[in-house]
């Protein structure tokens, strides 16, 4: 899709309401893991990354995933937020984001059987196929115990200064390994049917609306399709969508499948827009706003879903790391100087799986002090 010199793209532009806040525009900045929390410097990287990206003219920031508990981070030194001290880490980085104009979540991600340490925990003890360990399975005090942590974090992420917070419920962590058969295999309250199955992540929505109050964002983040064996199927996913609305969510981000898929959901040969019709018909089972993501990386595209009514917005994490000015360059006629992400996961994602801190191909300013 090509793009013209000069476009107001007035879809991705218009401001939205969302709860009670209003988006200057429909571009998120979808979260992303850059490990730029493992880092010397970390707070003052992070502070200039999500600054940079807000002064570009995003509408909405997502942080990385921050785990509730110490079960539930990726590894034993990764990030989690369980108490009042560690908002000295995040306080810069909502003032910052505040004053370029735009809003900030802090997204809570629990990686349950995806976690590398020996804490991890799952519904049941089934192994995923890309982690060599066995997770503990939760028993009653464990989910109940995990339920409050996700409501507590939620809670001093207020206290940091979030406009709300996103649910991790994409992607094959804890709340979607609780939802699905794959791996959940419990035959009490919290598995077996598929109402007992979703409980988990709605009283998890649930408790966490009940502790920020009304007038903070909720935002949900559900895999549109799972595509792997044993996950939900579309209709599944629909129901859940409107429970976890019921709930009290305020916006339905989506991701697309498991990290343990067989099928690419990113890389190049993914066209661009190529899951837009999943997010259609999820948005099409909810009255709360809707974002697309995945293989979305120019602002007629971004436009154009918005415009046929497939998403009310669009979530864009590696084209931003390609270029922070996306959104500004898009509003002042500059579209096609825009440094466009290729989708080769080289400096990203394959940072990430080998250790590193994540930077761009495309942008090697990205994530680095210069």
């Amino acid at each position: 899709m090509s793009e013209p010199h000069e476009t107001p793209y007035p879809h991705l532009l218009a401001p939205l309401q969302i709860g009670r806040h209003t988006l200057r525009n429909r571009v998120i900045m979808g979260s992303m893991h850059t490990r730029l929390e493992q880092t010397s410097d970390a707070l003052e990287r992070r502070v200039a990354f999500y600054a940079e990206r807000a002064r570009g003219g995003v509408g909405l920031i997502v942080t990385a995933g921050y785990s509730p508990n110490a079960e539930g981070r990726f590894g034993e030194n990764e990030q989690l937020l369980d108490r009042t001290e560690q908002l000295i880490e995040h306080q810069p980085v909502t003032a910052v984001v505040h004053e370029h104009g735009a809003k900030i979540l802090l997204q809570i991600l629990h990686a349950g059987r995806y976690a590398e340490h020996d804490m991890l925990v799952a519904p049941s003890a089934i192994p995923s196929p890309i982690n060599k360990r066995t997770p503990r399975c939760m028993d009653e005090d464990d989910i109940e115990r995990t339920i409050d942590d996700f409501a507590r974090t939620a809670e001093l992420a207020i206290e940091g200064g979030y406009d709300g917070v996103e649910l991790m419920g994409s992607e094959g962590y804890l709340l979607t390994q609780f939802c699905a058969l794959r791996s959940n295999q419990r035959s009490d309250r919290w598995g077996g049917s598929f109402e007992n199955r979703c409980r988990f992540a709605l009283e998890v929505t649930r408790r966490v609306r009940e502790r920020i109050g009304p007038d903070f964002l909720l935002a949900y983040r559900i895999s549109a399709l799972d595509l792997v064996e044993g996950g939900l199927a579309g209709d599944e996913i629909d129901a859940l969508a409107r429970g976890v609305e019921s709930a009290g969510a305020d916006l339905i981000s989506t991701g697309i499948g498991w990290h343990e898929s067989p099928v690419p959901t990113i890389a190049y040969h993914v066209p661009r827009g190529a899951w837009r019709l999943a997010t259609a018909r999820l948005k099409s089972a909810v009255r709360i706003p809707v974002v697309a993501s995945n293989r979305i990386n120019t602002p007629g595209l971004a436009d154009e879903i918005i415009a046929r009514g497939e998403a009310d917005l669009v979530s864009l994490a590696r084209p931003l790391l390609a270029d922070p000015q996306f959104v500004a360059k898009a509003a002042n006629g500059r579209a096609r100087e825009i440094n466009t992400c290729i989708a080769c996961n080289q400096a990203c994602l394959d940072y990430i799986f080998t250790g590193r801190s994540a930077s761009c191909l495309v942008n090697p300013r990205a994530g680095n002090r210069v």
